[in-house]
């Protein structure tokens, strides 16, 4: 799946994108129309714990799914916000089933 990566205010390394973009990519074992997405990676400066912030977009056909988690690490946000796209795919699935049937 095409995703494209935005780090606000830091330069996020290699390693990193490549984390998220492997998590990515195993959403599309649960739907395969996919689209593309965007994952936007920030730093909150109020915050002194849980300042990483990981946004995820997800376009499917006819809709577009969206993700925000917040956490202590890059790599927590980006798995919880990748678990809460999961079962918005698996939701909009089912939706999809049932209104072709």
């Amino acid at each position: 799946m095409k995703l494209q990566m935005h780090s606000i205010h830091f330069d996020a390394d290699q390693k990193l994108i490549d984390f998220i973009q492997r998590k990515a990519d195993k959403l599309d074992t649960f739907y395969d129309r996919i689209v593309d997405g965007e994952v936007f990676m920030r730093l909150d400066k109020h915050e002194k714990n849980a300042n990483k912030i990981v946004e995820i977009k997800m376009n499917v056909p006819g809709k577009t799914l969206f993700a925000k988690q917040q956490s202590d690490s890059f790599e927590a946000a980006a798995d919880e916000a990748v678990e809460a796209l999961r079962r918005q795919i698996k939701k909009f699935k089912e939706k999809v089933v049932l209104a072709n049937q």
